[in-house]
């Protein structure tokens, strides 16, 4: 989901410690090291990494912009390849029947089996373009604030995981109970009240 979309989804981070000066060159450096990689033609079945928010499919940041004032901005993107099963029974049942021609058995084992499969697979993966999903965020590095614009759980983790992977700095998700927990004007004592807090049960 983009920045620029006419309705959004976001959720936001609280983001824990402080880079390397100098910063932009720190963080420049990180995004290129984990940029996306290109999977059309090969066999894996998912990648994840950044990309420059202007041109998500040409990930390059050594000339992209990525700061707007005091905000970096880019993307993740997860590439991910799909085959339809019914496509992989076809044909794995065709490599099955070639097979049990050549060697003029009646049936062969399980892990013959489990063998033509995965390189079914394997052949069909490389075959198939990935299907991109591009999530735009915005990281306040100043404020230590960070805006990820989309909900989706699998999103959130890949996002979660590649940032720390990626810059060494941890994400706290903030909603309701960490946001009063990140908060500077609670006192000791509020602290501590707030940490007894215990979920209300509405219905049993």
């Amino acid at each position: 989901m983009g920045i620029l979309s006419t309705s959004v989804s976001i959720t936001q981070y609280r983001v824990e410690g402080r880079l390397a000066d100098p910063v932009m060159e720190t963080v420049r450096a990180a995004l290129n090291k984990h940029a996306v990689d290109d999977i059309d033609n090969e066999a894996s079945e998912q990648v994840i990494g950044w990309t420059p928010l202007e041109n998500p499919f040409a990930p390059n940041f050594d000339s992209a912009d990525i700061i707007i004032d005091t905000t970096f901005v880019f993307s993740l993107r997860i590439d991910k390849k799909s085959i339809p099963t019914k496509v992989v029974q076809k044909h794995f049942d065709l490599e099955m029947k070639r097979r049990l021609k050549e060697s003029k058995r009646d049936f062969l084992a399980r892990a013959e089996k489990q063998e033509i499969r995965d390189r079914v697979v394997n052949v069909l993966s490389t075959r198939i373009p990935a299907t991109p999903n591009v999530y735009d965020l915005t990281w306040d590095y100043e404020a230590g604030q960070l805006w990820f614009f989309t909900n989706l759980k699998s999103a959130n983790e890949a996002l979660e995981s590649l940032f720390k992977q990626s810059f060494k700095l941890s994400l706290v998700r903030l909603f309701p109970y960490t946001a009063a927990e990140c908060s500077q004007d609670l006192s000791g004592p509020e602290k501590d009240n707030l940490n007894q807090l215990k979920p209300t049960v509405f219905m049993e």
